[in-house]
């Protein structure tokens, strides 16, 4: 599955990755390879990124959505930082 992380000033990530985790409004849910098309709100909270099944990156995100379609998941959010 394809990853992009941006803000609106720059992309923050970008690349093939397992899945990813991510902080919904409704509580912590996570995508994974060809997952069904979905659109989201994102809260404040750590954005987990599962590089392969023993690797991680973990970022603290504000706010933002994250649009998964055609197995590319995009997360847009107002600001980030790695943990």
């Amino acid at each position: 599955m394809n990853l992009e992380i941006l803000t609106p000033d720059k992309k923050i990530f970008s690349g093939d990755v397992y899945g990813v985790q991510l902080p919904g409004i409704g509580g912590i849910f996570e995508v994974l390879d060809k997952h069904a098309p979905i659109v989201s709100a994102l809260k404040a909270g750590k954005l987990k990124i599962l590089k392969d099944k023993n690797g991680t990156t973990l970022y603290t995100i504000q706010g933002g959505f994250v649009e998964v379609m055609n197995n590319k998941a995009t997360v847009l959010v107002e600001g980030v930082k790695e943990s």
